[in-house]
């Protein structure tokens, strides 16, 4: 009987968990006096065993009681004791890890800061010089001394506040969970390195010795601040005597904010795996080669000598529109399940970022639109939410789509993403929390339906193929069907929805350039521009090879509110409340609308381009996003009440920056895009 026990896929589980062990401990004992140039062996090796560690534990995961062979007694408490010695191996090989790689850091930096000493130290450089084997093994052996001291502090039985240096979520029943930097008072020091602990809301539970530091409130005040304080006693004439050196765990953190963030961040649980910067931001960040006011302007032919996008139709004295292959509208309903960020890091914006992508390039503009979310259901992100007055432009879901683009496998990419600020360091990243692609065309060349569309969201970057945001969900999962339909139904989705467009529709979107994506809400002041565009560059030139500059304003700075969604919005306000007064037959005067429309801008947005009192625009930041619209909303009521914007142009108690012909001229030569097949 003991023998076909034996072979039961728990026993075998429980003798690997024996082996790796016996692994881990000799590990940790090599390294606790490793040999000089051994550190990254030992390092490589102690992530070596940390994947075989988490083998073992997805092994144990899938077991099931019905799986064994002959009955087992107290078969879940079993498993449960086995996971628990699986997490502390994988801990344990965890700060392992960090302590090893932290050594090399901080052993090179030591001798790289030695050698820029001041020169009144020279002499004893060149004496260290000669020892530099020598003082770096009683660096490494006082390191080490450094750990052992604060091992044996921690265990010390007079020690009961403690404080996490990372996220831990509970295992099972009877477990703590805390957040790193959260402070633990203990009550009972187990031998088994799972300890009785209280949190600051008298919660008690379990916790791993492995996550606890002590807590040194003089440090740890230092930490939060994001100082790092050097004690330093000199003579009357400068020379220094003593450093005081900071605590191994000081080092430790320090070296984690120098590694690559987003493995940082998902390492202390504050994300999960399949969190990645985000690709499309990045695109954004290089240049203006995929901002929407790039797209705005008109496109050369291949011979550069016409435009590819902008032609006079003199008979209806306006452009010619434009179909294209894709133009639809996509409105993003809502995003679901998407996981929750620790409390590590404050969330500053959630959004959905779109564009067009054959799979491996970017084909347009890159449109961002902001999600809104309430505090009782944070995992659930909503679009175009009810608001008094005018939607702000960044939170509108209704989106055009326009592409000629003649690829096979052309869709639209969206990538979900947080910029977020990290609590204890101040550093501000940008997240993808996953991607989804839909295709616009099917393997035959025929347009997809219009419908709506429940997209699952991949982990990684759009060039990484399945990868998901969230593996513990997977890792949880039964091997069951109602397990499976469980665990579908947590998986992070966006809700998208193609409209197909009535023949009025068309007719305006195809006014617009041939490539763009934007905020619906927009369309009728990026016509405008176009159309104004067209009687610039096609109908009122005097000759069709002059080059040189054009005076006007409009064509100057209108793409400059692509890229500041707020002064859009005071455009869009603007233009609202001078289209109410207008009568009927006014408002099917085309030529009258694109003149009242010069003199809207002019009295709005114009000046506030160059005014000193607005801020510069910021993505994500809530104070200067506050002032900005302050000052946009002061302006806008003077305005009106002094029926334009002179009064304010000539009032001594407005600034203006100094004047720049950029202001005023435009050069269509260095704003047209040259022709690209691919887009």
């Amino acid at each position: 009987m003991s023998g076909r026990r034996a072979r039961g896929p728990l026993q075998r589980v429980q003798r690997r968990s024996r082996e790796l062990q016996a692994q881990v401990e000799a590990l940790r004992a090599e390294s606790a006096a490793p040999a000089p140039g051994q550190r990254k062996a030992l390092s490589q090796r102690c992530i070596q065993l940390k994947k075989l560690v988490d083998e073992n534990t997805n092994a144990l995961h899938d077991l099931k009681k019905a799986d064994e062979p002959a009955p087992v007694g107290n078969y879940n408490q079993r498993k449960e004791e086995e996971e628990k010695l699986l997490l502390k191996l994988s801990q344990q090989l965890q700060k392992l890890v960090l302590v090893l790689d932290q050594d090399n850091v901080t052993t090179n930096y030591a001798v790289d800061e030695e050698h820029q000493k001041d020169p009144q130290t020279e002499d004893e450089n060149e004496e260290e010089d000669e020892s530099e084997d020598e003082e770096s093994s009683e660096e490494e052996d006082s390191e080490e001394a450094d750990d052992d001291e604060e091992d044996k502090l921690l265990d010390d039985p007079n020690v009961k506040e403690c404080i996490a240096v990372g996220n831990f979520n509970a295992q099972q029943e009877g477990d703590l969970t805390f957040m790193k930097g959260e402070v633990l008072l203990i009550h009972d020091k187990k031998a088994d390195g799972w300890w009785v602990a209280e949190n600051s809301k008298g919660e008690r539970g379990l916790v791993p010795r492995t996550y606890l530091v002590v807590r040194n409130e003089e440090e740890e005040n230092q930490e939060e601040s994001g100082e790092h304080i050097e004690v330093v006693d000199e003579t009357a004439d400068g020379t220094e005597i003593k450093k005081r050196k900071g605590s191994h765990w000081s080092a430790v953190r320090r070296a984690i904010t120098e590694n690559d963030k987003v493995e940082v961040l998902a390492t202390i649980g504050a994300v999960p795996a399949g969190f990645r910067p985000s690709t499309l931001f990045q695109l954004l960040e290089e240049g203006n080669q995929f901002r929407a006011s790039y797209f705005l302007q008109p496109e050369f032919t291949p011979s550069q000598l016409a435009f590819k996008d902008l032609v006079w139709n003199s008979e209806k004295n306006t452009i010619y529109p434009r179909p294209t292959r894709v133009s639809l509208i996509v409105t993003l309903c809502s995003c679901k399940m998407i996981p929750l960020p620790g409390a590590s890091i404050q969330v500053l914006s959630r959004h959905v970022r779109l564009c067009l992508f054959d799979g491996n390039r970017v084909l347009s503009n890159i449109h961002t639109v902001r999600a809104t979310w309430q505090p009782k259901n944070p995992q659930s992100w909503t679009f175009s939410p009810r608001v008094t007055g005018i939607l702000p432009s960044l939170l509108d879901g209704d989106c055009f789509v326009r592409s000629n683009s003649l690829y096979s496998d052309v869709g639209i990419l969206f990538e979900l993403g947080i910029t977020y600020i990290r609590n204890s360091t101040g550093e501000r990243g940008e997240l993808s929390c996953g991607w989804a692609f839909l295709k616009l065309f099917t393997s035959d060349g025929i347009p997809v339906p219009s419908k709506m569309y429940e997209l699952l969201l991949n982990g990684g970057t759009p060039y990484e193929r399945g990868i998901e945001v969230d593996p513990s969900i997977s890792r949880r999962a039964g091997s069951g069907v109602f397990h499976q339909f469980i665990t579908l139904k947590k998986q992070p989705v966006l809700v998208v929805k193609l409209r197909s467009l009535s023949a009025q529709s068309k007719d305006i979107l195809n006014l617009l350039p041939e490539t763009l994506i934007g905020s619906m809400c927009c369309i009728h002041l990026l016509i405008f521009y176009r159309q104004i565009l067209g009687d610039v560059l096609l109908k009122d030139r005097i000759s069709m090879q002059s080059t040189d500059l054009i005076c006007n304003p409009i064509l100057a700075t209108f793409p400059q509110l692509m890229d500041q969604p707020d002064l859009m919005d005071a455009l869009r306000s603007a233009w609202a409340d001078r289209e109410r007064t207008l009568k009927r037959s006014e408002k099917r005067d085309g030529e009258f609308l694109k003149s009242l429309f010069v003199l809207v801008y002019h009295d709005s947005v114009f000046p506030l381009l160059r005014s000193t009192l607005l801020p510069d625009y910021k993505w994500a930041e809530e104070e200067p996003e506050a002032s900005r619209w302050k000052v946009i909303a002061d302006f806008l009521k003077k305005s009106r009440e002094n029926d334009g914007a002179l009064q304010y142009l000539l009032s001594s108690e407005n600034t203006h920056k100094p004047f720049d012909i950029s202001e005023l001229a435009y050069d269509f030569l260095g704003e047209v895009r040259e022709n690209n097949p691919g887009v």
